[in-house]
Formats: C-alpha cells, structure tokens, sequence
C-alpha cells in the first residue's frame, strides 16, 4: 500500500538510501544534481505528464472495436476496467484528476466512434475541414463530460463515505456510470449512439436486454468490469491473507453475472402471433450528393416506382424519404398509381415521404397504402417523433450552423410521442424512422402504452432510414447493431428498409438476414410477427435506475455502518 504522507515518504528514502542527508538538509541541492540531469528529469516528467493524458484517450478509442462491425465485446469491459483501477487505485487522488481521466477516456471513445459525422458536414454539408473537424471534437468532449462527471463524482463520494475499493468496484463505479450513459440518453435530447450496452447485442450479456434495456446491460457490463478491476488489484497485492476475497468474490461475481445473462437468453418472452407476412425492403442506393438533385428526381421517382411494382408482398417498404417531394409536387397520377398497385396486388406498401400540413411546415414521415377501398383517401401515416438536432430541427441560436451545412428541410414538425400501428394482415407494424430506434425508451414506451390501453399493440417494429449521409463508414453497422438491440429489448422482430444499408430482417431469436450495404436490392422473406410483453416494456428504464440508485443507497449504508463500529 502506498504512503502519502511527507515524513513517510522521508522514512522510505532514508531506508532505501543510507547516505542520504539528515533531516536539516533535505531541501538543500543534492551535490550530483547537474543542470544536464534536471533537464533529463524534465523531459521524464513531460513525457510521463504526455503519457497520463494519452493513455486514457486511447482506452476509451479502443472501445470502438468492441461495436459492430468489429464485435469485440470484451474489449468494452476490459477498457472499462481499466479505468475503474485508475479510480480505485488512486485513494488520495482530487476529484478533478479522476474528472479529467474520465474525460479524457469519454472524448476518446466519442471521438473513435462517431468520427463518421465529419463526412455528413464536410462532404454533404459543404462546411470547411477545419469546421467540421472541429465540430466532431467539441461534440466528443461534450460526451466525454458524463464518463468524466461520474468518475469525480465517485472519486468525491469515496472520501465522503471512506469506501472500500470492494463497495467501489461492485456497488458505486458501476452505478454512476450506469447514471451517466442514461443521462446522455435524454439530456439535451439525448445522444446515446455506443452507450456501454450496444457492444453487448451478442455474448453471456445479451440476455439482460429483455429485462433492463440497454442501460441495464450497460450497468451489468460495468459491474462486470468493477469485479475485473478489484481481480487485477486482488492478484497484484501479495500475501496468502485474504487471496479468497480479494480473488474469489470478483472473479465470482463475472461468473455469476455471466451465467445470469446466458439463463436470461433461454426465456422465451414474446410468442408468435398470426401468420407470417411476406415482405419485401427495398434499397434504392441513391448517392446522398443526388437524392435532392433536381436532375435526379425523376430517375429516383422511376426506379422507386419499377421497385415497388415488381412484385406483390403483404408488405413493401422504402427508405426513409425514398420520395424527396412532398404529395403535391409530385407529378400526376404517381401516388395513385402505387395505391392501384397495392390494391389490385393484396400489398401494403410503407412509403418513406415528407409531409407538409400548413406552409413551412414539414414532417418526415411513413405514409401506408393497403389493398382496402379507402386506403387512398384515408392513408396510415406517421410522423417522426424523436428529430434530429441541426439535422430536422434547429437549436435556438444556431441557425448559422444548419444554413452552413445545406441541408433540405432542416427545420421540421413533431410526431406525437404515441401513434398506432400500421395494420398487415394478422399483424401489427409500427413503425420508426433513422435516428428514432436509438431511443428503445420510446418504442417500448409505444408498446407499453398500447397494452395498458387495450388498443392494438405492434407485432413487428419497422426502421426506415437514409445515413448515407455518413458514407461508406462504420455507422452503416453500428446502426444495425442498435436495432438489434430493439430486437433485444421487446422481443418482437425489427425490418429496416434503408437506402445505402444496412437493409436487414432482425428475428428475435438473433436471426439475421441482410442485404449487402451500397447496392441496388430487393431484402424478400416471411416475417413472423410476436405478441407478449418483455420487462422492459412494462418498466422501460425505470428498474435500472432503481437498481443503480439503491446500489448507491447500500454504499452510503455500509460507510454509516463503519462508522457506528468505529
């Protein structure tokens, strides 16, 4: 155990040094102490001060290979763990130390992962290089705020509450950082792309989707890395005393917590409804600089139309604004020509539209057709609820901002936060759109609604989405992996129709059907709806946020406890 104290410190250089000078001439200058070996202690001290700041940022970067399409989800626990040990291993150490190391290891993992939006504003949205790149940096270290913010927060609270690195490992880091990845999912709108659970749609860990969510998987992969960090302090301090607490409890702890998640995986908590439907989602691969072009949009209403008329299905979907103009400007007959198809075919056809009610009022919505006498004066429609900051709604005072980046209908209406489902047959789709299946408080919260209410309840969820935005990167698969995290959650399977990819059919069971990212394609398959109600979507995230913050009243609870004993 280390000592911090001024004359223990004294103690150990006279011990390990026995010429060292008394007590009197401690601060006088060291006789070998050259001008050459303070300048060589210098640079030590630079380069140890680089390293300090440097290692946290990579730790946190390397998350990014634990997210799809790499999928190496141990090493989100393993990087996690390391900087739990900083924590726990630095007793003395301020609040602000563990806040920039936190901070650090935050913008490091924002940074590594979402790099991709550099190509949406700089490639797409015509903004400068510089700007651009450094849009993406601030937005990181934003993001970087709430690891930094639970980090001195549990620094803070173990000097308060003189916690053990036992009730620091299990009970207080997991917790807060729990707090902190649900806190980025909601403030300022929320922004919870890669939050600690998404690493976890495969793997022992899975299985607590259906009951907690993401942020309870998220909380269950951080106290897997709690009980990592005390193993590694465990088998780093010597001595035979205490080696089964120090060892067996942590490692105990990863066992039980895994075989948990792999028993919770066995349960079957959604079963089939009805028949399956046959389906057919299409990927149009229009390039992102032609999907507004006026020279392209009647090549872009044609293929649609060619894609869509093909064939029959019960259900036929489009991407996300797969028609770039609103009902009234497009050209005679087009929309009724699609209802005479879906119609005369038995279809029902999910069409990705924008919508306007009233001047300057837009709304990016899904208009649905079906082979019944009233569907074309009486359309299903939903309208996106969740909208995208700078992208489909403005932040006060920055206008500037979204002028710079040229981006069509960059101020839009919201749905509301409850709408049906689109009825299919014997099923029940609802649907959401891009940006909105990161929220699976929201369309849990749908579904809850719908079953307490006794109105129809959506048996399949369908993503329409466009990120060709990002380009070719790795957002096409991270954004895959968060809707099988949906599929995860609520037990019922996810289709996305999206116009570069990644085109999917999710089943519950872990299913995967896909068609290949940045080509011209038609994704067919039967699609068994399912029925039945997950925890999560009676509780959403109110379990976990119980469970982290009674974790946070038992470590308050031991320290008081100590100190009647003492």
């Amino acid at each position: 155990m280390s000592c911090w104290s001024p004359s223990c410190h004294l103690r150990q250089r006279k011990t390990n040094n026995p010429a060292l000078p008394a007590l009197s001439s401690v601060n006088s200058p060291v006789p070998n102490n050259t001008p050459e070996q303070r300048g060589e202690a210098a640079v030590h001290n630079r380069i140890i001060g680089l390293a300090s700041l440097l290692l946290p940022v990579l730790a946190g970067a390397a998350n990014v290979f634990a997210f799809a399409p790499f999928k190496l989800w141990p090493l989100q626990i393993v990087a996690l763990a390391w900087l739990f040990h900083q924590t726990i291993a630095a007793p003395q150490a301020g609040a602000r130390r563990h806040f920039l190391q936190g901070w650090l290891y935050g913008f490091g993992w924002a940074a590594a992962g979402v790099h991709w939006l550099y190509i949406s504003m700089h490639d797409y949205g015509g903004m400068p290089a510089w700007m651009a790149a450094l849009a993406v940096a601030l937005l990181a270290l934003y993001l970087g705020l709430y690891a930094g913010g639970a980090m001195a927060l549990a620094g803070w609270l173990r000097k308060h509450w003189s916690s053990s690195p036992l009730t620091m490992g299990l009970l207080m880091l997991p917790a807060l950082w729990a707090l902190s990845e649900w806190a980025r999912g909601w403030i300022f709108t929320g922004f919870p792309w890669l939050v600690s659970g998404y690493a976890h749609t495969t793997g022992p860990l899975a299985g607590f989707a259906a009951v907690g969510g993401v942020y309870g998987v998220g909380w269950i992969a951080a106290l897997v890395a709690g009980a990592l960090a005390l193993l590694w302090q465990g088998l780093r301090r010597k001595g035979a005393a205490g080696v089964a607490i120090r060892v067996g409890m942590p490692l105990g702890a990863v066992l039980v917590l895994c075989a948990g998640g792999l028993a919770l995986r066995q349960i079957a908590w959604t079963t089939p409804q009805g028949q399956p439907i046959s389906v057919r989602l299409l990927q149009g691969n229009i390039p992102q600089e032609m999907k507004f072009s006026n020279d392209a949009l009647v090549s872009t209403l044609t293929m649609y139309e060619q894609m869509i008329t093909a064939e029959p299905a019960d259900l036929i979907a489009t991407p996300e604004t797969a028609i770039p103009l609103l009902p009234q400007q497009l050209p005679p007959a087009y929309l009724a020509r699609l209802v005479r198809f879906a119609q005369t075919s038995g279809s029902h056809l999910a069409l990705g539209i924008p919508l306007s009610d009233a001047p300057m009022q837009y709304a990016n919505s899904v208009l649905g057709f079906g082979p019944e006498a009233g569907s074309a004066a009486s359309p299903y429609r939903y309208d996106k609820h969740h909208l995208v900051p700078f992208g489909e709604f403005i932040p006060l005072g920055f206008r500037w901002f979204v002028d710079m980046m040229h981006i069509p209908l960059g101020d839009m209406t919201r749905g509301d936060a409850v709408q049906s489902p689109f009825a299919v047959k014997d099923q029940w789709v609802l649907p959401n759109i891009c940006y909105e299946d990161l929220f699976g408080e929201e369309i849990s919260g749908q579904l809850r609604d719908a079953y307490r209410a006794g109105q129809p309840q959506a048996s399949v969820l369908l993503n329409l989405s466009n990120i060709a935005w990002f380009g070719n990167s790795i957002a096409l698969p991270q954004h895959l992996q968060i809707s099988q995290m949906r599929t995860l959650e609520t037990g019922r399977p996810m289709l996305r129709a999206t116009n570069t990819g990644a085109t999917a059919v999710i089943m519950p069971g872990g299913g995967l059907d896909e068609l290949a990212p940045y080509t011209r394609g038609t994704l067919a398959a039967k699609v068994q709806g399912y029925a039945g109600q997950t925890p999560y979507i009676l509780l959403g995230n109110k379990l976990v946020i119980g469970l982290v913050l009674l974790m946070l009243l038992l470590a308050w609870g031991r320290n008081k406890a100590a100190r009647i004993r003492h």
